[in-house]
């Protein structure tokens, strides 16, 4: 009887681990793909951007989330291959206006700008694409874990 249950939780928990599994899979596609959709298309290079991975972001991902259960942990990124990744953060976020000298960043290059000097870059409108389809799916990634899980222990 203990021996039976026991193969029995074994089995369960495989079945959740599974399901868990095949659900960050697709919540991640779905995300990813609505990530897509939203971004604004010059080149297409951050559009290309966007991904997903099991574990850490790449090197280069500056826009990043991820989703976890447990010790699996899927991570949604943009900005890797990007000759300035920031882009990333800077679409979705814009820029206030500022100056692209060389040191414009700086107390003293504001202050130059400020009086007309450097080469003042009038700033950018904020393009949001990440945030909104993580807000957007939420709810629906735990929903659809849920039901992956239920599917997957009524066959235990």
């Amino acid at each position: 009887m203990a021996r039976s249950l026991e193969a029995k939780l074994k089995r369960a928990t495989d079945a959740v681990d599974r399901a868990t599994t095949r659900a960050m899979e697709r919540a991640a596609d779905e995300l990813v793909r609505l990530m897509k959709s939203l971004v604004p298309v010059e080149e297409g290079d951050l559009r290309a951007s966007i991904g997903w991975t099991w574990g850490a972001a790449p090197d280069g991902a500056t826009a990043s989330d991820s989703i976890s259960s447990g010790e699996k942990k899927i991570t949604i990124y943009a900005g890797v291959g990007l000759d300035i990744p920031a882009i990333a953060r800077w679409v979705e976020f814009g820029t206030e206006p500022h100056s692209v000298a060389k040191g414009g960043g700086t107390k003293a290059g504001k202050s130059a700008l400020a009086k007309g000097g450097g080469v003042p870059h009038p700033g950018a409108k904020a393009h949001p694409y990440f945030w909104p389809a993580y807000r957007a799916k939420r709810k629906s990634i735990v929903s659809q874990m849920r039901k992956e899980i239920r599917k997957e222990l009524k066959k235990v």
